[in-house]
């Protein structure tokens, strides 16, 4: 395996399951079994890795929901949360606990968030047959509380966004 591809799962795992802040550099030289001289030499430094990581599981959350309704957007986020775990957005967790100040985490954030918003309305444009701004931000807004919520509420908490998104979508059809 690769060993950018090695550090960034790595990585992943241990920003994920302990945050930022409490994943070390030793940590993570440890978890991906190189020195910190790799380390550095592949990633940089700490937040470049956190942004790489973020890039990696930006395109395959993408990848994830890659689809044509809103209804099969909820049912890839029960996939998602089914092989990843239930731990909230990762993306968003990075940017809370480095306060939106760390330049490449914000930026990787940013970028995430500004596509998976354009996901969100591509979704909802091919599922109604035409854009709806308002829709599309509801959807976010459901999808983004469930993700959150299934970290203590597990399946519930989709289910019910899901039911919520629904009649929304039913609603804005007729």
């Amino acid at each position: 395996m690769d060993i950018t591809i090695k550090l960034i799962t790595a990585a992943e795992q241990l920003f994920d399951g302990h945050g930022y802040m409490a994943t070390g550099m030793d940590r993570l030289t440890e978890a991906a079994g190189i020195s910190s001289r790799t380390l550095y030499k592949h990633a940089g430094s700490k937040s470049a890795l956190m942004a790489a990581v973020l890039t990696e599981r930006d395109r395959r959350f993408m990848r994830q929901i890659d689809v044509l309704s809103v209804d099969a957007l909820f049912a890839a986020l029960e996939d998602w949360i089914r092989i990843e775990g239930a731990r909230g957005c990762l993306f968003l967790r990075a940017r809370a606990e480095t306060g939106g100040e760390t330049p490449e985490i914000a930026e990787a954030v940013s970028a995430h968030k500004s596509a998976f918003r354009d996901r969100i309305s591509d979704i909802v444009a091919a599922d109604i047959g035409d854009a709806d701004p308002d829709l599309s931000e509801q959807i976010l807004v459901l999808f983004e509380g469930a993700t959150h919520a299934a970290v203590y509420r597990d399946g519930a908490a989709i289910e019910a966004a899901r039911a919520a998104a629904s009649v929304l979508v039913e609603k804005t059809r007729s």
